[in-house]
């Protein structure tokens, strides 16, 4: 067992939780999709979580016996936690509201999604506990989604470029030459993804390459990438995939782009992207740190 203090105030020194302040994306997601069904969401959550939007949201025991990673807080994410966990259990995860993106084979998602009401009450009456961190883990240098996936590409990284106002995380790096069908069966087996969203053109030889985990699904990143000499930009998200006016007037601003560019762009979905830093960098840091168990928790789906 390790205090659950203890742990907090580890995650909140290596990731700098109050110095970034307010998360720029969930300080104005979390307040809509909440107030939206009218849920009080200030008195469910840590006060410290409602001011930052990262770190403890959900606070249970003192004791932590397990702790539990994952991406998005999926239905099946958290009745898996709720029903394995056991009184004291942490929940350490990337975001703290379901982000559906869409999958390119199938339908368009529904873009962010509360946590269900009953499962934040079953959270409380079992005393487990929730962790988020976001933007911080983002722009980590050791433990960010973009350098676990440098790692298991066996990325050289020449540069990276972090905006932390634009949620702008772009690393650059070159790899043993290889070519996009190569590249495109290797990311399917590290990331463990039925297929991968696929535009542009296919290239002989990608040796320079762009990577953004999540949503890299912009335009002027993917200049960017060009500019820079990237044969292949590696993201979770070329198109959105939202059912809404905004995520329709994304994929119409990436149809235009595509034709033009000389990248071959693939998306291992945005959830794959970041859960791959839980499997191997967070899971090895949080056993090495507090010697405890750790158990992952994948989705169910990765393109949802």
């Amino acid at each position: 067992m390790v205090r659950l203090e203890t742990i907090v105030n580890k995650l909140n020194k290596e990731f700098n939780i109050k110095e970034y302040g307010k998360d720029p994306s969930f300080s104005r997601f979390i307040p809509h999709v909440y107030e939206n069904i009218q849920f009080d969401w200030k008195s469910s959550f840590e006060n410290e979580f409602i001011h930052l939007f990262n770190g403890l949201m959900i606070k249970g025991e003192e004791n932590v016996g397990t702790i539990y990673l994952a991406v998005f807080p999926t239905d099946h994410v958290l009745e898996r936690f709720i029903s394995k966990g056991r009184s004291g259990d942490l929940l350490f995860m990337h975001h703290p509201l379901l982000m559906e993106c869409g999958d390119p084979k199938g339908r368009w998602g529904k873009g962010f999604i509360p946590i269900k009401e009953k499962y934040i009450k079953q959270l409380k009456e079992k005393k487990l506990s929730v962790y988020t961190c976001h933007i911080p883990m983002d722009s980590h240098e050791q433990l960010g989604p973009n350098i676990a996936i440098a790692h298991e590409l066996k990325v050289d990284v020449t540069d990276v470029k972090d905006d932390i106002q634009k949620n702008n995380f772009i690393l650059y790096g070159t790899i043993e030459t290889t070519n996009t069908d190569n590249l495109i069966a290797t990311l399917k087996s590290i990331f463990d993804i039925p297929y991968v969203n696929f535009a542009g053109p296919k290239k002989h030889e990608i040796k320079k390459i762009a990577i953004v985990a999540g949503c890299g699904d912009i335009v002027d990143w993917m200049k960017d990438a060009e500019h820079n000499g990237a044969d292949s930009y590696i993201t979770g998200e070329i198109h959105c995939h939202i059912d809404n006016e905004y995520g329709r007037q994304k994929y119409r601003e990436m149809k235009n782009f595509i034709p033009n560019t000389s990248m071959s762009l693939i998306a291992v979905s945005h959830s794959a992207s970041e859960y791959l830093v839980h499997k191997t960098l967070m899971k090895e840091w949080f056993e090495k740190k507090f010697n405890i168990q750790t158990v992952l928790l994948p989705q169910e789906k990765w393109w949802l």
